[in-house]
């Protein structure tokens, strides 16, 4: 598979708008998909945030393996990273989030009342790829409907400023995605997900790429949803056999959009596309 490029134009505005905004801000919220929780870092985020005092939020976490998850978050911790798994979508999010963040900045907040200042608000920015869900994040922690959400990439397109509460006032910033995706695999992860754009990867790869997975790590729960397919058979042939056997003929697209659509809507259960081997070169 070629390299790919994907760099609209306001992903690069919204890289400036970073780089120059990050010094106004107490700490950054990285927000990404649990079901990704390394692949979803934008690693031309991670260079800007340098040393940056960072909340890394595993958002999505109801559709993400929780014991993955767990693993994930012992893993961050030990690297020293503060980290939070959510359903952004719940009423507890704001409670979560905000502790969090003041849990992270408690030494400066001390720091500062020894120095008889009361830090009231914290402030933060919250940057992330698109679709990690930061859109319903935000109306979650502003408590209405301010930031424009959608089940696809791209939605946000600028930079707003809102409060939370008392205790926090946020930087919001469109998804922005790297350059170019060096690794295969994490373009095939990010597809799969949803979050790049469906014409920027064949589907029939992506397609073989998820039956391949699902085989060695989800073999139970791709049997339950299919259970006309026989996990012996090679991915290819898997395509082949189950579009007849559901009647599409030789229409493989139409497998290829069922198959896709059932992973991202969770019909194949939870499931987290990265392994902790992958780190020490394991699959």
């Amino acid at each position: 598979m070629a390299t790919i490029q994907w760099f609209p134009g306001h992903m690069s505005k919204a890289r400036r708008q970073v780089q120059e905004n990050i010094k106004f801000v107490d700490f950054v919220t990285i927000l990404v998909d649990a079901r990704l929780p390394l692949s979803s870092q934008n690693p031309m985020l991670t260079k800007i945030v340098g040393e940056k005092p960072k909340l890394l939020i595993l958002n999505k976490g109801d559709l993400a393996d929780s014991d993955l998850t767990k693993e994930w978050r012992r893993y961050f911790e030990s690297q020293g990273i503060k980290t939070l798994a959510i359903n952004s979508k719940e009423q507890s999010t704001v409670k979560k989030v905000t502790e969090a963040a003041k849990s992270l900045m408690k030494e400066k907040i001390a720091r500062q009342k020894e120095r008889g200042i009361q830090i009231e608000t914290l402030r933060t920015m919250i940057i992330g790829i698109p679709n990690a869900g930061k859109s319903t994040l935000m109306n979650r922690l502003a408590g209405k409907k301010i930031a424009v959400t959608g089940n696809k990439p791209g939605v946000t397109k600028g930079q707003q400023w809102l409060k939370s509460n008392r205790n926090l006032e946020i930087l919001d910033t469109p998804g922005i995605l790297w350059p170019k995706f060096e690794d295969e695999k994490v373009a095939l992860k990010l597809a799969l997900t949803g979050a790049i754009k469906d014409d920027l990867l064949p589907m029939d790869e992506v397609t073989i790429f998820g039956i391949n997975y699902f085989k060695e790590h989800y073999p139970k729960e791709l049997q339950e949803r299919f259970k006309q397919m026989d996990l012996e058979e090679e991915a290819p042939e898997i395509i082949m056999d189950m579009t007849q056997k559901l009647g599409f003929r030789d229409d493989y697209d139409r497998f290829y959009r069922l198959f896709i659509k059932d992973i991202r809507d969770g019909k194949l259960g939870r499931y987290t596309l990265d392994t902790l081997g992958e780190i020490h070169g394991n699959n």
